[in-house]
């Protein structure tokens, strides 16, 4: 296949890497390359302990952890400053799942305020484009000076979601007009052929089918290569397994062996 022949799912993370305007989509392309991790592990926990613990021993196996920073039940200001100092010493983002979904000034100040401060911790961060472009506007004002990104929710994994047809279109649309600040989407599969725009797909794992409330779950191979995804998302196969080290290796390992079989397909 040549060069010009090529689709984004074909090219190595390391020469897409090359074309991001963003400075954390490119981090976070190298990052995958560097560690052979195309795994973000959701960190969906209580306490800031189990948070910081998992954090640590999942690090030599992801690219990003994912937080819900308002589930932490104890939370206070040196969480944040121990997260920070984690992602910088074992090489990986972290994406604040925060889903913002409201118009771009209350956006803008839930954001850079309040007592989460997202903006000074968090490398990335979701949102809905439910609202319109004003969300991504009001992020992109302050994220975008702090070399920060954004991915646009375009599809989602549960039974159900409305997120399909023309929402995910005018996602589309929307990331393509701001893709200086929009790194990429939550999608079950490939939407765009754009190389700088990562696809992070959620409800994968390698034991599951299905789970509580109508979460619906594919393999690693099936994400990656079937649908044409980048970055997986694994929740609690990871964190609620018996030995959550040995599951991140596993699932680390099936990503980036179904990465490399779609480079060669």
């Amino acid at each position: 296949m040549s060069n010009a022949q090529l689709t984004a799912k074909h090219i190595p993370y390391i020469q897409r890497a090359m074309r991001c305007a963003n400075p954390s989509a490119k981090e976070l392309f190298l990052i995958m390359e560097e560690k052979r991790s195309n795994l973000s592990v959701a960190i969906d926990v209580t306490t800031k302990e189990e948070l910081l613990f998992l954090a640590k021993a999942l690090a030599p196996h992801v690219c990003t952890i994912k937080t819900h920073i308002d589930m932490i039940t104890n939370f206070d200001i040196h969480l944040l400053l121990e997260l920070q100092d984690l992602s910088h010493k074992h090489r990986y983002l972290v994406i604040e799942d925060r889903k913002f979904a409201d118009i771009g000034k209350t956006s803008k100040s839930q954001y850079e305020g309040g007592m989460y401060k997202i903006s000074n911790w968090a490398h990335l961060v979701t949102a809905h484009s439910t609202p319109g472009p004003g969300v991504i506007e009001g992020l992109r004002k302050t994220g975008l000076q702090l070399g920060r990104g954004m991915v646009l929710l375009a599809e989602m994994s549960s039974q159900g979601s409305l997120a399909t047809g023309q929402y995910t279109e005018a996602t589309i649309q929307m990331a393509q007009q701001y893709s200086d600040f929009v790194i990429g989407f939550i999608s079950q599969h490939r939407i765009v052929e754009e190389p700088y725009f990562i696809h992070m797909t959620p409800g994968v794992s390698l034991s599951e089918n299905s789970g509580d409330f109508r979460q619906q779950y594919r393999t690693p191979e099936e994400a990656i290569c079937r649908d044409g995804c980048d970055l997986i998302i694994v929740g609690s196969s990871i964190i609620n397994a018996a030995d959550p080290v040995a599951a991140a290796r596993e699932h680390q390992q099936a990503g980036w062996e179904a990465y490399e079989k779609r480079l060669g397909s």
